[in-house]
């Protein structure tokens, strides 16, 4: 039932020309699966593990990639 919800919603949601996210990608039969019905993003531990704020700004610094953080409240 879960692979059909997202099956559909990732149909409706590219049929209405939007692009797709996955949440939860926990191992890779869940990314190939994802990969299949053409899920266009995903998120979840197994593609990155949690990270600061903090921590990632430091690390896309040392890449050399510079970007500009708008925050609203």
């Amino acid at each position: 039932i879960d692979f059909a919800m997202v099956d559909s919603i990732n149909r409706v949601g590219h049929v209405m020309g939007m692009h797709t996210i996955a949440e939860f990608v926990e191992n890779e039969d869940i990314l190939n699966r994802m990969r299949e019905i053409g899920v266009d993003y995903g998120q979840g531990h197994h593609l990155h593990q949690p990270e600061s704020f903090a921590g990632l700004a430091a690390r896309r610094a040392s890449l050399g990639v510079i970007e500009r953080a708008v925050m609203t409240g």
